[in-house]
């Protein structure tokens, strides 16, 4: 429904002023030549290039609309007024998203000056004519009725046509769903499917471009060899039997010459392809003209074909031009057709004995419309390679034991036939709807044009096919028919012996028209791809995206006519048809899945003009072309969806990264929709159980990553399986930090690429990072798919003067990973740790077993020696035995265990004797209890000097309240005013002072707690007990202590673990999360 506008004016002020916000004394402008940063879009996010968001020139008109509209000045930086929106939508021009990324600022704006101004008729309809009408219609077409008969040619051609419609009716909705920029049905697969597809399907259209072209040449030869100039072929024939042979390798000759010349006028300049492709068009027309007034014609006046048949046999003309066995001339009684079938022209003479048992008659080869051959030409005839060419219904005499002798005059079918083989020939011949789409850059109005021309030259070339059938099948001779090279015709042309006024009309119109077609594929392949080079979406691809200064595409199309070459060493058009075939059916299908899924989907964009589709007519032709595919040839099928499977997996791995809004995309954002709907939110069974970790990674002041080693360990963790979530904490507000995490955010991705850790990203800025961890914990991830595993490195600097409260959150979140029942790593020493392409010829993972708490412990080396950096590891499990503990029993109770847990590890018990407490450990607990008094001592004069500042905050507060009420009312005597004097401040610090002196006196007074010592003790001995067995080890794990329950001893905590893991090359302290993670049931 048309929006009718009404632009109304506003009046300028009557006093001529200017706007008072506009006059800005002395507002410093920007230095001459300076750029203007002009800010990045608010999620950093790569968008699509647009010609009207974010491109507003600063100019003197945009002057003056900031005068008037002051109160949008902000808005005007990045965004445009409606009158220049309105503008540059007026005078867009459609151009390939590939054109407008990778061509100059000259040439780009060059190519939106130039208006187009082709309709539907030119611009659409007629080349979408010239490319489906062609080779197979006049070279193919005859054949294929006589052989499968009207009936089943019929049924051929209706289910072609049909794949071709829906195809064309898929394609109209994604044509209308928006501009359609230069580069037709590439541009609309890759957009709606995305880059692999898009790369994928792409590259296959490219293929059976280049290989029309191959199958273009080989029809133009076939027609110059065959019916304009049989003399010129440069290979005879050796032997009996080798006109075939020789006829291949002239086919290859004349088609190796024929491409260069036509890739040389291509490279010249493809000008002159396009002025010449009316040319070619008005010779296709013609030729259909003069078939159907070659038809109308037999109605009334059959033309003179005769066709010599021996018994039911067909016999080629061409050696002989007397249908008989014998004549007199010159009282000489002989044939030439005599001298073929016998070896002299005496009576006595040996001849083949099905010449001498059948008679020789002559039939009429086209006998019209009306003479009822309609019915005999309803059934198929297919035969085998090698059949002979028989009419039904004519009696014939059969030989036992007849061989097929080479060099008699027969007419052969030249290949095996079957409904399966015809449609592989036939499908190329409705190939063309692509036309108009790929000529979209050059339309006027592309979203009117390319349905209604596309769905027009498809109803009418299915008619001119279907109704060419039906006639054939009623004006020609079933033996002519099945005559594909008319043999009997004396190698005229079968449907030029048809046509009016002279056979020499369809001769030279199928010539031209094909080398027309060859020079169009020629031209449209090395655009196609040039373009998916210009994508740059398959990395080796992107030398083919340049060429000459111009734009041509000159290694495009060096490449292209080598693979055109390929298809014309084949050398036989029934051959290289089947390609064909693949390649366009494999685009087609994935044009109809492109349009189902963007209507299933219901995407907000999804909002085609062209509204007489639905998703069930989508699916079928997805359906109809698979189909087709397999009917054609499985064995191509296969090989073509390997080849697009192998190209998918290719730019899924090694390609560019490219957000297109591709309804793949939206396929996989509703199926994890789905997906997630459906998790449980509970806690997973435990066959189930695999650690979803959240990797807490610290960033320097240039927001890089401190520790990148930690995250090669989660990819040999994970080997890309589960959920890993890489977070950070960045301290700040939101506001003021928001182009710091931003940065800090690609970093972390562009790390997580290098080390092949497949994850999400989640950085946080909060005020302090204490808080930002905790806010992780409790929040990353989404519904059932939430990380139960916390992986952290040590605090390396926990100890550091400077900072003596940087262990307070490790130890928080040690609390908060235990209160959220999750499981923590912590990696001590982790730029130690391999990376991703070292790897270890030997050595041992070695779990120190203490305490049960979930079988974390068991599972982790597990998981490790799955990634090639651990798999030649050898696993080792030790256990500790007290005094009263069974070592022998113990052993093998853990064995059983493994061999039930399907884990193969050597198992040794390891006794911890009970001794004194070594001095040692009374030393290193007495050190670390003077350390944390010193750190009490230090909070606490901290603490009283921010008291101390409160309370003369407080007292001048309420100085300056008490004055106010003075003012206001009488003096009370009764009240007394205090003061904080300077000598009262003074001497409060002193106090302090003494007091803290007093404090750090006692410390060399202390005793170590009994409770501390025998928690030294025990780190120490175990310490002891680790380093004497697993010094050499390649990883060890050990079992986590929880922390103290009372927070006064934190930093003794920190001390105990130190002890612990001192003197270990790789260790990973693993606290589980107090449910089972390994099960011994299946």
């Amino acid at each position: 429904m048309p929006t009718n506008f009404t632009v109304v004016p506003v009046e300028a002020r009557a006093d001529g002023g200017r706007d008072e916000g506009a006059e800005q004394a002395g507002a410093p402008g920007p230095p001459e030549g300076a750029e203007h940063e002009r800010p990045s879009p608010g999620d950093g996010q790569p968008r699509e290039n647009s010609p009207f968001i974010g491109s507003v020139d600063v100019d003197t008109e945009s002057l003056s609309e900031r005068k008037n509209m002051a109160l949008f000045e902000e808005e005007m930086d990045s965004n445009p007024m409606v009158s220049s929106l309105l503008n540059k939508l007026a005078t867009y021009t459609n151009l390939s998203q590939g054109v407008v990324e990778h061509e100059e600022a000259e040439d780009s704006r060059r190519r939106q000056a130039k208006s187009p101004r082709m309709g539907t008729f030119i611009g659409v309809y007629l080349p979408c004519l010239q490319n489906i009408l062609g080779v197979i219609l006049f070279l193919r077409l005859t054949w294929m009725v006589g052989v499968a008969g009207v009936l089943q040619s019929f049924l051929i051609v209706s289910v072609c046509c049909t794949c071709t419609m829906l195809t064309a009716i898929s394609m109209s909705a994604i044509a209308t769903n928006g501009v359609v920029p230069a580069g037709g049905s590439y541009y609309m697969i890759s957009r709606s499917l995305g880059p692999e597809f898009g790369g994928a399907v792409g590259l296959c259209f490219y293929l059976g471009t280049t290989f029309a072209g191959a199958m273009y040449i080989l029809g133009t030869i076939e027609i110059f060899l065959t019916y304009i100039s049989p003399g010129a072929a440069i290979v005879h024939a050796e032997g009996a039997g080798g006109e075939a042979t020789a006829m291949l390798h002239n086919m290859r000759v004349y088609g190796t010459c024929t491409l260069v010349l036509m890739a040389t006028v291509v490279f010249v300049g493809v000008k002159y392809v396009n002025k010449l492709a009316l040319v070619f068009l008005a010779c296709v027309v013609l030729s259909i003209l003069a078939i159907y007034a070659g038809v109308i014609k037999t109605a009334f006046d059959p033309p003179d074909i005769p066709v010599c048949l021996l018994g039911n046999r067909t016999l080629s003309r061409r050696s002989f031009d007397v249908c008989a066995k014998a004549h007199t001339a010159n009282n000489v009684t002989a044939s030439a057709l005599w001298g073929l079938f016998c070896n002299g022209s005496a009576a006595s003479t040996s001849c083949d004995p099905y010449f001498v048992q059948n008679n020789v008659t002559e039939i009429q080869g086209i006998p019209g419309v009306a003479s009822g051959v309609l019915l005999d030409n309803l059934w198929s005839a297919y035969a085998d390679r090698g059949a002979f060419v028989e009419k039904r219904g004519v009696p014939s005499v059969a030989v036992p034991e007849e061989s097929r002798a080479g060099g008699l005059p027969y007419v052969l079918a030249d290949v095996m036939t079957s409904f399966t083989v015809l449609v592989g020939i036939y499908f190329p011949s409705v190939t063309g709807i692509m036309a108009g789409s790929n000529r979209s850059g050059d339309l006027r109005d592309a979203q009117k044009s390319i349905p209604t021309g596309t769905i027009l030259a498809i109803v009418t070339t299915s008619f001119i096919y279907l109704s060419c059938i039906v006639l054939f099948g009623a004006c020609i001779e079933g033996v002519i028919l099945r005559d594909k090279f008319g043999e009997a015709l004396r190698g005229n042309l079968v449907i030029g012996v048809l046509a009016w006024p002279s056979p020499w009309v369809i001769v030279i119109g199928s010539f031209f028209s094909t080398c027309g077609a060859g020079l169009q594929s020629l031209t449209g392949a090395p655009r196609l791809l040039q373009a998916i080079a210009r994508d740059a979406i398959i990395p080796f691809l992107q030398v083919f995206g340049h060429g000459k200064a111009n734009g041509e595409p000159t290694w495009a199309l060096l490449l292209t006519a080598l693979i055109c070459e390929t298809g014309i060493l084949i050398a036989s058009l029934d051959s290289v048809a089947p390609i064909l075939s693949m390649c366009f059916l494999m685009c087609y299908m994935f044009v109809n899945l492109a349009c189902a899924l963007q209507t299933l989907l219901h995407a907000p964009s999804w909002r085609p003009r062209f509204r007489y589709y639905h998703w069930t007519l989508s699916f079928l032709g997805m359906s109809l072309c698979f189909a087709l595919m397999f009917v054609c040839s499985w064995y191509y099928a296969l090989c073509a969806m390997l080849i697009a499977g192998c190209i998918y997996k290719y730019i899924e791995y090694r390609g560019a990264e490219k957000e297109w809004g591709d309804g793949i995309r939206g396929l996989s954002l509703n199926a994890a929709r789905y997906a997630l709907l459906h998790v449980e939110h509970g806690p997973p069974h435990t066959k189930n159980w695999r650690p979803q970790v959240l990797v807490m990674l610290n960033l320097d002041a240039e927001q890089r990553v401190e520790h990148p080693r930690l995250l090669s360990f989660t990819a040999q963790l994970k080997a890309g399986k589960g959920l890993t979530i890489v977070g950070s904490v960045l301290e700040g507000t939101f506001l003021d930090k928001h182009r710091e995490a931003r940065r800090a955010e690609e970093n972390i991705r562009a790390l997580m690429g290098a080390e092949k850790a497949k994850g999400f990203c989640q950085l946080v800025v909060s005020s302090s990072l204490r808080d930002g961890t905790s806010h992780l914990i409790q929040s990353a991830g989404l519904g059932g798919m939430k990380h139960n595993t916390v992986l952290m490195a040590w605090p390396e600097a926990w100890k550091r003067e400077d900072n003596p409260f940087a262990w307070k959150n490790f130890v928080d979140t040690v609390r908060d990973t235990t209160a959220a029942q999750q499981a923590l790593l912590v990696a001590k020493n982790v730029d130690l740790f391999p990376q991703n392409h070292e790897r270890f010829g030997g050595g041992h993972i070695d779990v120190w077993w203490v305490v049960h708490d979930g079988g974390l412990l068991m599972l982790l080396p597990f998981l490790l020696r799955q990634h090639k950096v651990w798999r030649r590891c050898q696993m080792r499990i030790f256990t500790v035995a007290q005094m009263h503990d069974n070592s022998i029993q113990m052993k093998k109770d853990l064995q059983t265990f493994l061999y039930h847990l399907r884990i193969s590890a050597e198992v040794e018990v390891v006794e911890m004797v009970e001794n004194d407490i070594s001095a040692f450990t009374y030393e290193r607990t007495l050190v670390m209890e003077q350390r944390s008094q010193m750190l009490k001592q230090m909070q606490l004069s901290k603490t009283e000097q921010e008291r101390e500042a409160q309370l003369i905050h407080d007292r001048n507060t309420a100085s300056h309240s008490a004055m106010a009420a003075r003012a206001q009312a009488p003096p009370t005597p009764d009240k007394v005013q205090m003061t904080w004097t300077r000598e009262k401040l003074v001497a409060e610090k002193h106090r302090n002072k003494d007091a803290g002196m007093s404090g750090f006196k006692d410390l060399f007074s202390l005793k170590p707690n009994h409770s501390n010592v025998r928690r030294m003790h025990t780190a120490v001995k175990l310490n002891d007990v680790v380093r004497e067995r697993s010094q050499d080890a390649q990883l060890v794990l050990l079992n986590m202590p929880g922390p103290p329950k009372n927070r006064q001893g934190d930093e003794n905590y920190m001390e105990f673990l130190e002890v612990l893991t001192e003197g270990l090359n790789r260790a990973l302290l693993v606290r589980g999360s107090g449910r089972e993670v390994v099960t011994i049931y299946s």
